[in-house]
């Protein structure tokens, strides 16, 4: 197995990352972190890590940019796809998260008894061990304006279509699972190509997901393996603590290239018409309501700014 860490900033995290995955490291398995041209001391402080605890198992890869998520991962699978030198299993591992016991082999073992399993997604938790929503359909028209609208009923007249359905407690097969933890097999590299390096961060899984399902791979979610997300501490845009910062633009541009690429100008034009009408909705009766603003900042706005109602040749 390939393991694959993208740092940028967050060498504690790393670290701590690491040293979870310790225990439940085979001879068989390698870890390569990227660094994505961090500006602080991210690189000597991980290397010194790898060598105070004797991580054989762990490389660091300095790279000369910080060209985001896709481009990170890709650095490290591209010289090994190339040689015909990938492992059977490849897993993307944020640095925010800590696996607890058995993660590794959980999703190894489902996979080997699976061969129709093509991607697999660990069960995301909060450190008190409630579940975080990491199984997905694919984003359409339709889950767009619940996803803006908020509204229980509605919710629930959408539930077969809605983005994010209620946790399961058992394996199942779904549209795509959250990058945090994401095993893939070696062959839909081979087939499909790398991660989509024009998403610097957001979408660039549902993209590979929906790439694989079209190239006639399924995407499966393990409950059994469980890891902790800490979540946003590695992007520093979400936390469940504080209200969320202003949204980054490349994250509405993630959004924007996904339904352009993968649906074409016109069905992209009707996906944002109709979040950005059902989210005015929302947001309007939020104040009526006199509810408490738990959005981040300028979110309306910003949204509106980078859909493609507004950049119709994007």
């Amino acid at each position: 197995m390939l393991i694959v860490i993208v740092n940028y900033s967050t060498p504690r995290l790393v670290i701590d990352c690491l040293r979870s995955l310790a225990p439940q490291i085979t001879p068989a398995t390698r870890v390569i972190i990227t660094d994505n041209a961090s500006p602080d001391d991210s690189v000597p402080q991980i290397q010194s890590a790898i060598a105070a605890n004797h991580w054989s198992f762990a490389a660091l890869m300095p790279l000369p940019k910080n060209g985001g998520f896709a481009y990170g991962n890709n650095a490290a699978i591209r010289p090994l796809l190339a040689a015909n030198q990938l492992p059977p299993y490849i897993l993307l591992l944020n640095p925010d998260t800590i696996l607890l016991p058995n993660a590794l082999a959980a999703l190894t073992t489902f996979m080997d008894q699976n061969p129709q399993a093509a991607i697999a997604g660990s069960r995301l938790e909060n450190p008190d061990a409630t579940p975080q929503i990491s199984a997905f359909r694919f984003p359409g028209i339709l889950s767009e304006f619940e996803s803006g609208f908020r509204l229980g009923l509605l919710t629930r007249l959408l539930s077969p279509i809605i983005l994010a359905p209620p946790v399961q407690d058992v394996p199942h097969k779904t549209g795509w699972v959250a990058g945090a933890s994401f095993l893939v097999r070696r062959e839909v590299f081979e087939k499909i190509g790398l991660l989509d390096e024009a998403y610097f961060m957001y979408y660039e899984e549902v993209d590979f997901c929906l790439r694989a399902a079209r190239a006639g791979f399924a995407t499966w979610y393990v409950p059994q393996s469980r890891v902790i997300h800490l979540v946003g501490q590695a992007s520093g845009i979400n936390s469940a603590a504080v209200r969320p910062k202003r949204t980054p633009a490349y994250v509405f541009q993630s959004r924007r290239r996904y339904f352009v690429k993968n649906h074409g100008r016109l069905y992209a034009f009707f996906a944002d018409a109709a979040c950005l009408a059902a989210f005015s909705i929302y947001r309007l009766r939020r104040r009526l309501q006199r509810k408490p603003d738990t959005d981040p900042p300028h979110a309306l706005a910003d949204f509106a700014r980078h859909s493609v109602c507004l950049h119709p040749r994007s």
